[in-house]
């Protein structure tokens, strides 16, 4: 079974393209959502005793947790080192279910696939990219968003030109939905004949 890794920058267009993998039968493992249900349970009370005060009843209080981290290298590490472990372990897990259960390719959704030095648990990389003034207009659709903000989340990712260089495969979102899928399909054609090449591939 192939493995791709699907990622991109803030307002380029993942989530949807995700959608549409999942769309075409594709097993998609969704990162972000791992850690949502993470904060909510398991990992909470280890996050609470690095972190006091950032943990109740109902788990991780994300503003808090994120007060408590922003600006400062060594706290985000040790969050990293704590939420990292436990992301990975549900990242095998699914691997193995979607292998098990005879899928030909399947999807990790990994925002930060890039910046936390994670692509070479894929065998291949899938980068969802669009101009500049598209990914800057849907990044302010959404509600809070600042100036500040923006600029801030962008300063943490990786170029999208930079992105674009180390994919095997890019997806171009600035046009039609249609488009978007047929450019999926192509890759999951180009896909199911490519090596395993992911570091501690066991399927």
């Amino acid at each position: 079974m192939v493995v791709l890794g699907l990622t991109g920058s803030l307002g380029m267009g993942k989530s949807t393209t995700a959608r549409f993998f999942a769309e075409a039968g594709v097993p998609v493992f969704d990162a972000d959502a791992a850690v949502h249900r993470l904060y909510a349970g398991e990992a909470a009370a280890a996050i609470e005793a690095a972190f006091p005060g950032t943990a109740g009843e109902h788990g991780v209080d994300r503003a808090k947790l994120a007060q408590a981290v922003v600006g400062d290298p060594a706290a985000l590490a040790r969050l990293e080192a704590i939420i990292h472990p436990l992301v990975r372990r549900e990242e095998l897990r699914f691997i193995a279910e979607a292998s098990r259960a005879g899928a030909p390719v399947a999807v990790l959704d990994i925002p930060l696939l890039f910046e936390t030095g994670r692509a070479s648990l894929v065998d291949a990389v899938v980068v969802v990219s669009a101009p500049p003034e598209v990914q800057r207009a849907r990044a302010f659709e959404r509600p809070g968003m600042t100036e500040e903000k923006f600029r801030a989340l962008v300063a943490k990712q990786m170029p999208d030109e930079e992105k674009r260089r180390r994919a095997d495969f890019i997806v171009d979102s600035s046009r039609s939905y249609d488009s978007a899928r047929t450019q999926i399909h192509a890759i999951l054609r180009a896909a199911e004949g490519l090596p395993i090449r992911r570091s501690g591939a066991g399927d």
